[in-house]
């Protein structure tokens, strides 16, 4: 085939080349996710924030509050404390106010102990017995049995271990407790749940109870009524009280629209329609309500031991301090099978409640329960006037088995091989002392260097980033106060304490439940684990941390992470749970491995979740940190420990102040979500 021939012009203006498609414009590209996030102005400002602290930091290396911009505040307090003294039994708002409530504490603690030492232990163990049963149906269902023989168990290791007394005086303290907590929280959650004036009041109280550790509420009533029983009773309901009061007001304002709506065409009132409709509606709400306040209750009687409630507490703090982990433990023991029995009683009584809303039950069997409850009044009545004379008033000693030698030997083993004695790893000792040596020592050093007002700034701006101008301002409020109480070093060392076992905590937490949302197995090995944790007061985490690392600053933060993680645990769990089954089909559909559904799918998902539980972990992180000052912690810890065992205001109260500023600050830092939604 002949090829085509150019005329002159062609071949002397040939054609132009093809043009190569053109590229697409730079600027038309996506952001890479680098760019977007250093184009957020927020996160510019976290930067500088940041390195604004690290500069300061290295070139001041002091950042000790102005002693200009501090009070003193130990001298109105000793006078204060002096005045009390001089006027507690003669100024008329004692003796016409603060005694009479004083004097009802002490006589309802007193009234039902003796009660019970007059039922003899062959009344107690029956009657408390019966009570479990009755709870759980009064009938032979596996419930009622259960919890029955849970309530026989407790009872009798209790006296087994030799601890019968300080069990009966816990015991007597937590009843009071609880009934009057119950009362004062369904008083509260009933005015929240039916006025939406009472509720905007009481929330803001409630969320700063809820961030204040158990001790600081002992302080306040030590000045008032004096170190003794009235203030541990009383210190106790105001503590255990919120979760009564936010989960009845819950349970009311989420009442069944339609079943209100019923009722009102029935020609109900407002008051019947809370009669009959809303607080029937509301009480699985209650009953759950119910269960945290005897939880809190029994956390804060063992806490309570330190200002002179006497009971199983008394017993754990004397041998911590004494160093006797055997008789430590022994009572710990005890203090955890009473949480128990009181959690699975109510339990149990809580699904009975539920399985009389939702079956019918004949009438015989509601007066068989009549009858039942009728006959464990009559024994109570019989064994208070005859106990003592048949049985006794202690419990037998051939009865009683020693363990605390055998304890305190296992204790020293363990030190002795495995606190120090691991070839080449060393033991938990050793890793303690490394902890803190690489670890809280450059945190505390690297707060306490660090001047003031740069940490002010990275404050508010954490603040504004999560929340609004109103978290930042709370939280900068809240530094300046403790500077102001000249306790700014002191606080850096506690508020180190606490970012390690929050970021301890964090990791421990987060990864556990993800195995637990993920492996079936795994969840169901934790579950008992975490429901027998989550019951046990704070005293008894210090006791096999003392036996693993001693009485030092890490075994504070240990402890801390043993005591918040669960709370961690089952809130992530839970959010991973509960992800958008439409989310995860797609990322199925779309050929996502497991790796890829977590990290792309189920995590981001769960944020709001993931958040929650982070604030959970500052606030029980916190509260714990403070108790650990009895181990060894120190810093505002053991200032509030001393103040309230030695009566010294001066020095608890502003240290208790501090534990608070902190408290709430973590707190407004730690709750992005419900900010936004605000917003």
């Amino acid at each position: 085939m002949s090829s085509p021939t150019l005329t002159k012009d062609e071949a002397a203006n040939p054609a132009p080349a093809p043009k190569e498609p053109a590229e697409a414009p730079q600027e038309a590209a996506a952001p890479s996710a680098l760019a977007r996030f250093l184009g957020n102005p927020k996160t510019l400002a976290l930067l500088v924030a940041i390195l604004v602290v690290v500069v300061s930091a290295l070139v001041t290396g002091a950042g000790t509050w102005p002693r200009s911009l501090t009070a003193d505040v130990q001298s109105p307090l000793n006078d204060l404390d002096n005045w009390l003294v001089d006027n507690r039994e003669s100024h008329w708002i004692f003796l016409y106010f603060l005694l009479h409530i004083s004097n009802f504490a002490q006589a309802s603690y007193d009234t039902l102990l003796s009660l019970l030492e007059s039922m003899s232990y062959v009344g107690v163990i029956v009657v408390g017995t019966l009570i479990a049963w009755a709870a759980g149906g009064a009938d032979l269902s596996r419930r009622a049995l259960r919890t029955g023989g849970t309530a026989l168990a407790v009872f009798v290791v209790c006296g087994v271990l030799d601890v019968w007394e300080p069990t009966m005086e816990t015991l007597a303290l937590m009843i009071v407790s609880i009934i009057l907590a119950a009362l004062l929280g369904a008083l509260l959650g009933l005015a929240s749940g039916v006025s939406d004036r009472f509720e905007k009041i009481l929330r803001p109280v409630f969320d700063t109870m809820q961030v204040m550790p158990a001790f600081a509420y002992l302080l306040p009533l030590v000045l008032m009524f004096d170190i003794g029983v009235p203030s541990a009773l009383i210190a106790t309901v105001i503590y255990a009280a919120p979760p009564m009061a936010r989960l009845t007001s819950l349970g009311l304002r989420q009442a069944d629209p339609t079943a209100l709506e019923a009722a009102t065409s029935l020609g109900a009132d407002a008051r019947q329609r809370l009669l009959t409709a809303r607080l029937p509606l509301a009480r699985k709400q209650m009953m759950l309500g119910l269960n945290q306040t005897i939880m809190m209750c029994l956390s804060m009687v063992v806490l309570a031991s330190l200002i002179g409630a006497g009971g199983l507490g008394s017993e754990v703090y004397e041998a911590l301090g004494a160093l006797k982990n055997g008789d430590a433990l022994v009572a710990g023991v005890a203090v955890v099978l009473l949480a128990v029995l009181l959690d699975r009683t109510t339990a149990a009584a809580g699904e009975r409640i539920d399985d009389v809303a939702t079956t019918s039950f004949s009438r015989a069997a509601a007066q068989l329960r009549i009858v039942v409850w009728g006959g464990i009044a009559a024994l109570t009545a019989l064994f208070a006037a005859i106990g003592t004379a048949v049985a006794g008033d202690e419990w037998p000693e051939n009865w009683v088995v020693d363990f605390t030698n055998s304890i305190d030997s296992a204790v020293n083993w363990f030190t002795d091989h495995l606190g120090s004695g691991i070839p080449v790893l060393g033991g938990t000792i050793t890793w303690a002392e490394g902890f803190t040596e690489i670890v809280l020592n450059p945190l505390r050093n690297g707060l306490q260097t660090t001047p003031w007002w740069a940490l002010a700034l990275l404050v508010a701006v954490i603040g504004w980033i999560v929340g609004t101008w109103r978290a930042a301002l709370t939280g900068v409020v809240c530094l300046a106060l403790i500077g102001w109480m000249r306790l700014w070093n002191v606080a850096m060392d506690t508020l180190s304490q606490v970012l390690a076992g929050l970021l301890l905590t964090v990791v421990v937490g987060v990864l556990v439940g993800v195995l637990c949302a993920r492996v079936e197995r795994v969840d169901k090995l934790m579950r008992p684990v975490l429901d027998t944790m989550q019951t046990m007061p704070q005293f008894v985490y210090l006791i096999p941390v003392i036996a693993l690392v001693g009485q030092n600053r890490t075994g504070g933060i240990l402890a801390a992470v043993i005591y918040a993680a669960p709370a961690v645990i089952r809130i992530t769990a839970q959010g991973l749970r509960h992800v958008d089954p439409a989310a995860m089909e797609a990322s199925n559909s779309l050929g996502a491995t497991g790796r890829q559904q977590l990290f792309g799918v189920q995590l981001p998902l769960a944020r709001n979740s993931m958040l929650v539980a982070l604030n959970q972990g500052v606030v029980l992180v916190l509260s714990m940190v403070v108790v650990a000052g009895l181990i060894g912690g120190g810093a505002l810890g053991y200032m509030v420990v001393r103040g309230l065992s030695k009566g010294d205001l001066s020095q608890g109260f502003p240290a208790g102040i501090a534990i608070v500023c902190l408290g709430i600050m973590l707190d407004r830092l730690s709750q992005p979500a419900a900010k936004r939604n605000r917003d």
